[in-house]
């Protein structure tokens, strides 16, 4: 007697699944990664576009005073910088229009606020830097004007703040990213220079150098702004030696020649950074991960090598020569390397800058 056998059949319904389904749906996706990268944006990123800008002004140099070097070397940086500026304005203006809290969060930042003045000078630099805009056309001026009024009108408020206001004052506020402010002055004064406009150079230059030296004596006496700086923001340092290095540059455009006056602040500048250079302890602990802080360390040696040239330009000896020389190969191989790191790195260059939105102002410790 055979007993029929029975087959059962089961059916199991996953709900993970139909709802990862849903999850990953494109046209629901990528509003959320646009959101994720604009909450993760800030203006110290564009330290990228300044480190490209500088080199591509320090590119147009040489070649121009080394017709051995190659041109397309200089417009495929150019045209690199521009294409680095353009998408980085892009998503910036698409966080002031959907994050505007955030930017108002990072306008009263006191170490955010002084890279709000990063776009421009990256602008100033592209413009300088353009192979195809002579400096004494309608559009070079147009477009100077529109790149330095935020800039004065941003030194209105910032500067303005430091005289007027208790709890801002530039003793309390007081930081090595404060010189960003004074660099988009005298970049903006090489720019009225190479147009000829020599009292106007002069007028952005004073405002520079004296907010320079005030913030320069300010941060000397290790006042509290410094003591509030995060670790891992030390690259930015290195703007205490670009700032006299962009002063020297400006100056030399003004008077044309690369007189007592430059060379001082040339000298100025490679001083602080042997001084720099000679304590690797104080950057050995911002080093351990990458940060978009690292290209700070790009822009301020390729300014102090754009001195280098005109220093070299004017002197005419071995040592000039040999100064220009290693200033300028360091400057190309620091940015290349940091452009490497940045591309092994790319996962975590858009993640949220904990540090710069956690560090207190100093004002509220």
């Amino acid at each position: 007697m055979e007993i029929p056998s029975q087959e059962i059949h089961i059916k199991i319904d996953n709900p993970r699944s139909s709802s990862n389904k849903r999850k990953t749906n494109l046209a629901d996706a990528e509003p959320i990664v646009l959101m994720s990268v604009l909450s993760s944006l800030h203006a110290g990123y564009f330290r990228i576009s300044l480190s490209l800008c500088s080199q591509a002004l320090l590119w147009k140099i040489m070649v121009h005073l080394h017709s051995e070097l190659p041109s397309m070397a200089y417009y495929l940086m150019w045209y690199l910088a521009l294409a680095t500026q353009v998408s980085l304005c892009l998503l910036y203006a698409f966080k002031c229009i959907f994050l505007f809290d955030m930017v108002k969060e990072e306008f009263l930042h006191y170490i955010g606020v002084n890279y709000l003045y990063a776009p421009y000078i990256s602008c100033l630099l592209l413009l300088q830097s353009a192979p195809m805009i002579k400096p004494h056309s309608v559009l070079y001026q147009t477009l100077f004007w529109i790149f330095v009024v935020p800039v004065l009108t941003l030194d209105t408020k910032l500067y303005g703040q430091w005289f007027t206001t208790e709890k801002r004052f530039l003793s309390i506020m007081a930081n090595p990213a404060s010189q960003v402010s004074v660099i988009a002055n005298l970049v903006a004064a090489r720019g009225a220079a190479e147009m000829g406009w020599k009292e106007c150079a002069l007028c952005l230059f004073s405002l520079g150098m004296v907010h320079y030296l005030v913030i320069f004596v300010t941060l000397y006496q290790r006042l509290p702004g410094g003591n509030n700086f995060p670790t891992t923001l030390r690259p930015v340092f290195f703007l205490f030696f670009a700032a006299p290095a962009t002063a020297s540059l400006a100056w030399n455009s003004i008077c044309g020649t690369f007189d007592t006056i430059a060379k001082m602040l040339f000298f100025l500048s490679l001083f602080i950074f042997m001084s720099l250079v000679c304590r690797p302890n104080l950057l050995k602990k911002s080093i351990k991960r990458f940060n978009v802080a690292w290209w700070a360390y790009s822009f301020p040696i390729t300014f102090l090598a754009l001195d280098s040239v005109q220093y070299a330009q004017e002197v005419k000896d071995h040592v000039a020569s040999g100064l220009m020389f290693i200033f300028s190969s360091i400057s190309v191989l620091i940015f290349f390397g940091v452009m490497l790191l940045t591309a092994a790195n790319s996962k975590r260059l858009l993640r949220r800058d904990h540090v710069l939105w956690s560090a207190t102002c100093p004002k509220d410790k």
